[in-house]
């Protein structure tokens, strides 16, 4: 099993930025990551709720080493 840390980075532009200063009501994450052998697998999920409404977003990755 592969033990190095797993990083994972946003980027939030302008609009994005202002969106959020005004406060969110509700904010969630979650990640996964799985190594098999040779075969690994990730996954995040991002939710944000605001006045400004609901954004979310699913990232994932399959990979063979």
């Amino acid at each position: 099993m592969n033990v190095a840390p797993h990083l994972v980075a946003a980027e939030l532009n302008d609009a994005d930025l202002d969106n959020v200063s005004g406060g969110a009501a509700a904010a969630t994450t979650a990640g996964l990551h799985l190594q098999v052998a040779h075969l690994e697998v990730c996954a995040d999920v991002d939710a944000l709720v605001s006045t400004e409404g609901v954004a979310a977003s699913l990232n994932a990755h399959v990979g063979v080493n």
